[in-house]
């Protein structure tokens, strides 16, 4: 797309003789050593006499707008010294500057931008930038065929004001070229890209190329004077840039193709660069990405909401993450880390971690015996792999969370009536530490209240240190609270966009996880728990419970699935089980029934024969049951179905 930006934000003054207002003198043609050989050719026009003064620094004014000053010419030219070497030292004076800016640039559009900028109207009239579509990256092979795209132009114009100024403004109206042109292999502009260096828009071979270039519905306007200079990287040609002056401008010199050639590596090393820049950091940033939930479950009793937002640009990769883990008993387990670094090292430790808690939520440890083989696993990896982490298990029955710490920032509990408290929890050492000790602590989980894990990077920037940043979030969150008044929670993605609010423009240091719950509970009128002992008649007993409690919650239309899969996976628990069996009914927006028994071996669907006396239970909860499954704990396992209620069928 083209684009037609000022090419200046300020007013800078320029030294001109007062014979040429129509036009400004900003020759500033970068010299090279004189053992550095030149390309042939002529320049476009006549070579200027004298020597120009050099472009003074920018002075304040209003964006888009170059103020030219016009100084009377001294009858003796240029004072104090010899003026080819004055004027030698002017080219690289502004050789360096110009380069200085385009190394400036990080991505891609900066580095065009600061050539476009640099360059005009300093030493073009105009300029056009197009690049390799698609560009190629590293040791990519370029696709085919060979195409260019115009991806900058800039062009500006003399406007008269009152007094003794000439101004500079944008022109609405560039060179008209072709948005994409197809080099032809063997062509004109193929040749004049494969010799690399910049060639006078005069030449044979220069003009045949540009007009394949710009296209031939857009010939060069009449007195136009140009410069062809190709874009080659470390690898390959990647671009094209023309550099334009108007007739009234004093032509292109000799020397000029060598600021050509200057600006042109520079800016192609400089492209090079942020197209590997681009990759890397769109490689992290999916590997980051890719390593945390696509969504979070839905557990009964709880609602839940997160957020990551990465870095500052220039280091986008980090290493926290987040976590919502289903447990049997309709419990949820919460997890939030963060590895210390930035860096591809960083976001791989943080995967193998993630995925280690999962693996360790999934046997039903307590949160310190989590943390406790956390730490393990971190030390396994190398030396100084280390994170913080906070582990927290929430049963919606008992209205209770199990929260264990190590090194995290504190969780924040915002209760119904807007009261944020924040958690008195063992702090503990950093996982990868070794040989220390994790604490849990069991803490009341209210209905309506919201628990607030996250990452130190939204409490703790160079601005403010960590315990500040806790009490500015407290405070964030009262005042949301309110909002809603005592009786309502605030809506819980409303409140992650809010706290995300409180960062300011120098609080992005650091990566952000963040994730909140709101405990809604089970109330326990809607629980229905039983002992059964491992002997034939629990099946029996079991589909008898099962029914009274139906009828209570008036429920009688599932009785009869409710009783078959009840009784199908109680007698698969009585097989083996040698202490009681639990039955467990809850009802929520579904039903689910959960058994458990203290065998380790979980069952297997598989396909009976027509021969079998048995093996069809597993097959008649697939059935019927809306989801169904089967996870392992320290002392058992767990089997569970849930039903679809009337109101939800």
């Amino acid at each position: 797309m083209t684009e037609h930006p000022t090419s200046h934000e300020g007013r800078q003054p320029l030294a001109a003789r007062s014979q040429e207002r129509a036009r400004p003198r900003q020759e500033a043609a970068a010299g090279l050593p004189s053992d550095v050989p030149g390309t042939a050719g002529g320049p476009a026009g006549p070579a200027p006499s004298g020597a120009d003064a050099p472009p003074p620094p920018t002075a304040p004014g209003g964006p888009g707008v170059m103020a030219v000053a016009v100084t009377p010419q001294h009858p003796g030219g240029n004072r104090g010294g010899d003026p080819a070497a004055r004027r030698e030292g002017e080219r690289l004076r502004f050789v360096g500057a110009a380069t200085r800016r385009i190394a400036r640039g990080i991505d891609l559009d900066e580095i065009v931008l600061g050539l476009c900028r640099a360059t005009v109207p300093t030493f073009s009239d105009e300029i056009l930038v197009y690049l390799r579509d698609p560009l190629p990256v590293g040791d990519e092979r370029p696709v085919a065929p060979f195409v260019l795209r115009l991806r900058r132009t800039d062009r500006l114009r003399l406007s008269d004001l009152e007094g003794e100024e000439l101004v500079l403004v944008p022109d609405p109206d560039p060179t008209p070229a072709a948005e994409l042109c197809e080099v032809r292999s063997g062509g004109a502009l193929a040749e004049v890209l494969r010799g690399v260096r910049p060639v006078f828009g005069d030449s044979a071979a220069a003009k045949t190329a540009l007009t394949e270039l710009l296209g031939p519905d857009h010939p060069l306007p009449g007195g136009l004077r140009a410069v062809l200079a190709p874009l080659r990287g470390r690898r390959r040609v990647i671009g094209a840039a023309v550099f334009l002056r108007r007739p009234e401008r004093a032509g292109f010199e000799p020397n000029d193709l060598l600021v050509a050639a200057q600006l042109a590596t520079h800016t192609a090393l400089g492209i090079d660069k942020a197209v590997l820049y681009g990759r890397e950091a769109y490689i992290a940033d999916e590997l980051q990405r890719t390593m945390l939930p696509d969504s979070l479950p839905q557990p009964t009793g709880v609602k839940l909401a997160s957020r990551y937002l990465p870095a500052a640009e220039t280091a986008r990769v980090g290493g926290d993450w987040y976590d919502a883990i289903p447990l049997p008993g309709s419990r949820v387990a919460l997890v939030v880390g963060d590895v210390m670094g930035h860096s591809m090292t960083s976001a791989a430790i943080m995967g193998q971690l993630r995925t280690t808690a999962q693996t360790l939520a999934g046997l039903d440890l307590p949160p310190q015996e989590v943390l406790h083989h956390l730490d393990e696993q971190a030390q396994r990896l190398g030396e100084n792999r280390m994170a913080t982490c906070m582990y927290a298990v929430y049963d919606p029955v008992s209205h209770r969370i199990t929260v264990a710490n190590a090194g995290h920032p504190p969780p924040i509990l915002l209760h119904l009536g807007g009261r944020a408290e924040v958690l008195r929890v063992p702090p503990g050492a950093p996982i990868g530490v070794g040989g220390v000790d994790f604490e849990a602590v069991e803490l009341d989980a209210p209905a309506g209240a919201t628990l607030l894990l996250y990452t130190d990077g939204l409490v703790e920037s160079r601005l403010r240190d960590v315990w500040t940043g806790i009490e500015q979030l407290r405070e964030r969150l009262e005042a949301t609270a309110q909002l809603t008044g005592p009786d309502h929670s605030p809506p819980l993605e409303a409140l992650c966009d809010d706290v995300l609010d409180m960062l300011g423009p120098g609080d992005r240091d650091d990566d952000i996880a963040l994730l909140a719950a709101r405990f809604d509970g089970i109330a326990p009128s809607d629980v229905a728990y039983w002992f059964l002992e491992p002997e034939d008649a629990a099946p029996g007993r079991a589909r008898r419970l099962a029914r009274r409690a139906l009828a209570r919650w008036d429920l009688e239309e599932l009785t009869d699935s409710v009783e078959l899969l009840v009784s199908e996976v109680v007698t698969n628990a009585v097989r083996y089980a040698e202490r009681p069996v639990t039955l467990r009914l809850l009802r929520t927006d579904v039903l689910r029934c959960e058994v458990g028994d203290d065998s380790p071996q979980l069952p297997r669907q598989r396909r009976a024969r027509d021969t079998d006396e048995g093996g069809r239970g597993l097959f008649l909860v697939n059935r019927l049951a809306r989801r169904w499954g089967a996870t392992r704990l320290s002392g058992g396992k767990v089997v569970w179905f849930e039903l679809a209620t009337p109101s939800q069928s």
